[in-house]
């Protein structure tokens, strides 16, 4: 068996230096994945192709991305059972508010995890997919843990000097 990996769909090329930051945290953390150009609306075969056989092929979380009517991350949820996390990007005259409205009001029995707008949610995407894969990967869970534990230490010592600047340390 394959290992489990993570699909990255965006709507649109112009997408991809939003998620950036879900490249960089998956390689960060060595989890295999796909990254693809389909939209819901221009390419809804081509998405749909797709979608089906990542999940045959042992997908195990779906990552959409999407501006304006951004109905990709609810196209794929409505296509697997497998958790989607949706990232709202940034676009047109409501700057990604539209985009955050579309992926977050899915209806009940077909979930969309959704992140914040734009590279924020990019980032926390990336860790949300690890998060979820490290539920049956003890290795990746206590490197995540590291991590975690190693940014608590960077922003003690940060306030510390902040603190030690200001004459209260």
């Amino acid at each position: 068996m394959s290992k489990p990996f993570v699909a990255i769909l965006m709507g649109s090329v112009s997408d991809l230096p939003t998620l950036q930051p879900t490249v960089d945290i998956l390689r960060q953390f060595d989890i295999p994945f796909e990254a693809k150009v389909t939209s819901a609306h221009r390419t809804p075969e081509r998405t749909h192709e797709y979608v089906r056989d990542a999940e045959r092929r042992g997908c195990a979380v779906f990552i959409a991305a999407a501006g304006l009517a951004a109905h990709l991350a609810g196209t794929v949820a409505g296509l697997v059972v497998k958790p989607v996390i949706g990232i709202p990007i940034s676009a047109g005259p409501l700057q990604g508010v539209d985009a955050l409205l579309s992926t977050v009001q899915m209806p009940g029995g077909v979930p969309v995890a959704t992140v914040a707008i734009g590279k924020v949610g990019a980032r926390n995407a990336g860790y949300l997919a690890a998060q979820i894969l490290a539920v049956s990967d003890s290795n990746l869970a206590k490197r995540l843990s590291s991590e975690r534990r190693d940014n608590a230490v960077a922003i003690a010592a940060a306030d510390a000097r902040v603190m030690e600047q200001l004459g209260q340390g």
